[in-house]
């Protein structure tokens, strides 16, 4: 078999973005420079993107699905829960479980970094800053998928939804910073640390400012929509 054959094939897989171990496994990849963990940030980037959008709106639409078929939400409003503290109390529960999903993937990852060989400093400070990032994102798009699953019976149209998400995720890769501001999704985008500049992989810092403002819009949205969960209720 070619060497140099092989070489491009890497080459092109690093170009299309298609996924960690392909960079990792190439000849090309320099284990003592910082080039090693832009790889792996962009990786396990380009992983999320890809699996985060549709397993959340999975997530969510099985936990409140229950509601919807067993009658829940009458058992818990004779409880003297109503709808909108059912929906707060999801994705409180959800919210821990995907956070610790998030920190733990993220942990694994970097150690699988360092269990491969790399030898270049650990970048901890953006390391942390690019797993806050998406956690806060996976927040996001849980609330809104909660949301989403409980005003709407018929849960496959979460799932589109979270189908649709995974492509608007990834466009959001290839379009202008300003465009992925425009939905959810393309937030993931915004968080990555890494990045490619005139075809150079490179540290990029996440969009702190607008990731901590999405998170705003949505948890003021959140709870005003819960609330008029309640009201219609009452």
């Amino acid at each position: 078999m070619n060497g140099t054959a092989v070489r491009n094939e890497f080459a092109k897989m690093r170009h299309l973005h298609l996924g960690l171990f392909s960079s990792l496994g190439s000849p090309d990849f320099d284990r003592a420079t910082q080039d090693s963990w832009n790889t792996l940030i962009g990786g396990t980037a380009s992983g999320i993107t890809l699996a985060a959008p549709l397993l959340l709106a999975a997530i969510a639409s099985r936990q409140v699905d229950i509601e919807h078929q067993g009658n829940g939400w009458l058992m818990s409003a004779t409880s003297g829960i109503t709808p909108g503290g059912l929906c707060r109390a999801k994705f409180l529960a959800l919210g821990l479980l995907v956070a610790g999903a998030t920190v733990v993937t993220s942990g694994l990852l970097a150690g699988a970094g360092l269990l491969l060989g790399i030898t270049a400093p650990f970048p901890a400070g953006r390391w942390i800053g690019f797993t806050a990032a998406l956690l806060a994102v996976n927040l996001v798009l849980i609330a809104l998928h909660t949301l989403i699953a409980a005003r709407v019976e018929n849960q496959l149209v979460g799932i589109g939804i979270g189908l649709l998400g995974t492509i608007l995720a990834l466009f959001g890769t290839a379009v202008p910073a300003w465009i992925s501001h425009l939905t959810p999704w393309g937030y993931y985008a915004l968080a990555t640390a890494s990045g490619y500049v005139d075809g150079v992989l490179v540290a990029v810092t996440p969009a702190y400012l607008s990731i901590a403002a999405l998170c705003v819009i949505a948890g003021v949205a959140f709870l005003l929509l819960t609330r008029q969960f309640d009201r219609k209720e009452a």
